[in-house]
């Protein structure tokens, strides 16, 4: 597989106060670019990517709008080769970190021996973050759970941490639910096991140099500023890509950056000129507009801007007009 060369991103270490969580077969570049148009800040993820993809799939798994950054990859594996090669790859794209996914629970993952099973083995994964390390100039973290089945105690997770870290990983999230390996799907593995986030704070605590985000369930900035109280960064999922235009409100709220909040009809502005260039570069609108149904969530008038979107969209024809003409449907607030 040929690697068109990007120049190595050279940008400050990432503040990690906000993430959007990796979340798959919803963040991919045209949704991370959607998001970035709404916060300069907020780091974003890859869906997770899996090695074996990158490294024999015939398409680009890699590729990127530069105005994602901070973006990092999120990797799915634990053959130690196959990671190193795929850390090499994303420096060469210039990703601003990799992250490991020692979180996912499903089956499929499982039989790939990745996601959430690799926490019961500490070592294996010490070993891909220490090669990867060394054979790429950028950051290497890890995404976990706080347990797996019976293995859910404090000192199961502490000794993951502990253990981990000593390869030099300095940045770990944390979803703050154990992972059920059978018996729960995965959106009930999201929703069913309790959150524990005196367990996330308590790991912040007894390893006070390691960088600790947490994840699950936080739905406001408000509740993310509580979480800053005690840890390094907060990961939010679901909740904006359900309710994306909260984003703008991201930079201020966490960052204290004091930033003009931008409209919606900024925003269909700038994403009406993405959609016209990924039509024209042989994509469809719907790749774009299906990451943006929630954007008017809220407003009278956002039911049909959905329908609009999910019925005009489905052909190839479909251009920007068609967002313009969905967006006509929704009455604004008098404040924006």
């Amino acid at each position: 597989m040929s690697i068109p060369v990007k120049p190595l991103n050279s940008a400050n270490p990432i503040d990690h106060r906000l993430s959007v969580a990796p979340m798959l077969d919803w963040t991919d570049r045209h949704c991370r670019y959607f998001y970035r148009v709404m916060s300069k800040h907020t780091v974003l993820y890859t869906e997770m990517v899996t090695t074996g993809a990158i490294i024999f799939g015939k398409g680009d798994y890699l590729s990127f709008n530069n105005e994602e950054h901070p973006v990092v990859l999120q990797l799915g594996g634990s053959d130690v080769k196959a990671m190193t090669e795929c850390a090499k790859m994303a420096e060469q794209y210039g990703y601003d970190e990799i992250n490991i996914n020692v979180g996912c629970p499903s089956d499929r993952v499982q039989n790939g021996r990745f996601g959430a099973c690799l926490m019961s083995e500490p070592a294996l994964v010490a070993e891909c973050v220490n090669e990867m390390q060394a054979a790429a100039n950028i950051p290497v973290t890890v995404k976990s759970r706080i347990g797996i089945d019976d293995q859910d105690s404090y000192e199961f997770l502490h000794n993951f941490i502990d253990v981990v870290s000593q390869a030099d990983c300095k940045h770990f999230i944390i979803h703050a639910r154990k992972a059920w390996l059978s018996g729960l799907s995965p959106k009930q593995n999201r929703e069913v096991p309790p959150l524990d986030y005196d367990r996330v704070y308590q790991i912040k605590k007894d390893l006070p140099q390691i960088e600790i985000s947490i994840n699950g369930g936080i739905k406001t900035f408000e509740e993310a500023n509580e979480h800053l109280k005690h840890i390094d960064g907060v990961m939010i999922g679901r909740e904006i890509y359900q309710n994306p235009y909260m984003l703008v409100e991201a930079d201020n709220a966490i960052y204290q950056a004091n930033n003009d909040i931008l409209s919606r009809e900024q925003i269909i502005e700038t994403m009406a000129r993405y959609i016209d260039t990924t039509v024209a570069n042989g994509g469809r609108a719907w790749h774009v507009v299906r990451h943006m149904l929630g954007l008017c969530n809220g407003l009278a008038g956002a039911r049909q801007f959905r329908r609009h979107l999910s019925e005009q969209c489905s052909g190839n024809e479909a251009t920007s007009k068609v967002l313009f003409d969905a967006f006509a449907k929704v009455t604004m607030p008098a404040d924006e």
